[in-house]
């Protein structure tokens, strides 16, 4: 009976993911027009159901609390998303557990805004100066499906380059990492509700995570589903950290990069002939050879410790409270950036939120998590490739 059961469930998710396919290939027909009418009254509605059944954990604000559970979740993360990472790739071309496929790593200027105030000005934006940057633009892992085909996720990763000053990991000294997401909510609440994702990835059935009966997760299920969607170019998409960080001691902010620029948006193919496998990194190309492009950065700070919880990372801090302040302009200029070289490096990157000043600690338990499980993942990708870490300058030539 239980090898019934799980072939039923293989089956029923293999449909689903079949239909989430055909939906890719139609959503840019009547997706807009949807997320306009529906995404802020259904978003606002799970959020006020969640929140209903949140307990007051009764903390200050930017005051975190360690869980019991912390560091079995932890090791239980690591050991699945090594896993997946085992299963999906071979020595020599393994790609990241997590955020997997490149779109393209590009070159930009950070600079901090002149007319902040005081209470803003701490760390990086203690200063209004420019930093050099490395942008990574990539889709959701574990695996490296064509673009049509994943699941409607992005990400955009700023690295900071000759940030001065002492950092919360010493595999890099000059460096500020600022990871973001397209989902203004994380995937899980937290580390523990991880590593369960985590199992489900490894057995290629993550959608059971959300549905299975037994431990339903529905609320996360559709709050992912209002931003998870048919992804048209990662240079004009909006992007959440999801997860809060310190601004200074005492204070804790969100940060979000908003675009400015048009850019190319069409998806060949659609809906039903041939689309490249790459397309997003097409639109990418063709935009940056035409025209520069910029974004924002926001940041949100936490106003109520609960409402705008530090350790729920499912939870949309409420703009009501707490809006949204432009701190810096992102400029990133024409270039051409899709050759193998830099290709390459931009595989041999470490991404991590720790890579940071003590002013912008990670906060809460899904970032104490990322401290160790993006470090330990980072040294058995780049082991499996036979690749040293170098932490980048800025000045690294491609040609």
């Amino acid at each position: 009976m239980r090898a019934i059961l799980i072939a039923f469930r293989r089956v029923a998710h293999r449909a689903l993911e079949v239909a989430l396919h055909v939906e890719r290939r139609l959503e840019p027909f009547f997706r807009p027009a949807l997320n306009r009418l529906t995404r802020e009254p259904v978003a606002r509605l799970v959020q006020h159901l969640k929140n209903r059944e949140r307990p007051n954990l009764g903390l200050a604000i930017a005051e975190e609390k360690v869980f019991d559970w912390e560091d079995d979740s932890l090791q239980a993360i690591i050991d699945e998303m090594r896993e997946q990472m085992k299963l999906h790739f071979q020595p020599g071309a393994y790609e990241r557990g997590g955020n997997t496929k490149t779109h393209g790593l590009v070159r930009a200027t950070f600079t901090v805004r002149d007319d902040l105030p005081d209470h803003l000005r701490h760390g990086v934006f203690a200063t209004a100066r420019s930093y050099p940057a490395y942008i990574r633009f990539a889709g959701p892992g574990p695996d490296v499906p064509e673009d049509i085909r994943d699941v409607g996720f992005g990400s955009m990763s700023v690295k900071l380059m000759d940030v001065p000053g002492p950092k919360l990991l010493e595999d890099e000294k000059f460096t500020q990492d600022w990871p973001a997401v397209v989902t203004p909510t994380f995937v899980t609440p937290d580390s523990r509700e991880n590593a369960k994702l985590q199992y489900w990835s490894t057995i290629d059935e993550p959608i059971w995570y959300f549905l299975n009966p037994k431990d339903m997760h529905l609320l996360d299920f559709i709050m992912q589903g209002l931003w998870n969607e048919t992804q048209y170019n990662p240079l004009g998409q909006r992007y959440y950290s999801c997860v809060p960080y310190l601004l200074g001691e005492g204070q804790a902010m969100l940060y979000s990069y908003k675009p400015l620029s048009t850019v190319h948006r069409k998806i060949p193919g659609v809906p039903f002939g041939r689309v490249p496998p790459n397309y997003l990194r097409d639109n990418m190309v063709r935009t940056l050879r035409e025209t520069a492009v910029e974004f924002d950065m926001l940041v949100q700070l936490q106003t109520d410790p609960h409402l705008m919880p530090i350790e729920d990372a499912s939870i949309r801090w409420p703009e009501n409270l707490s809006p949204w302040i432009p701190v810096a302009r992102i400029h990133i200029p024409q270039q051409e950036f899709d050759t193998p070289a830099q290709m390459s490096f931009a595989r041999k990157l470490r991404i991590n939120p720790w890579h940071s000043l003590p002013e912008h600690r990670p906060l809460g338990n899904q970032s104490r998590a990322r401290r160790r499980m993006y470090a330990e993942l980072a040294a058995f990708r780049q082991r499996m490739n036979l690749e040293e870490h170098v932490e980048p300058t800025g000045d690294e030539s491609f040609g």
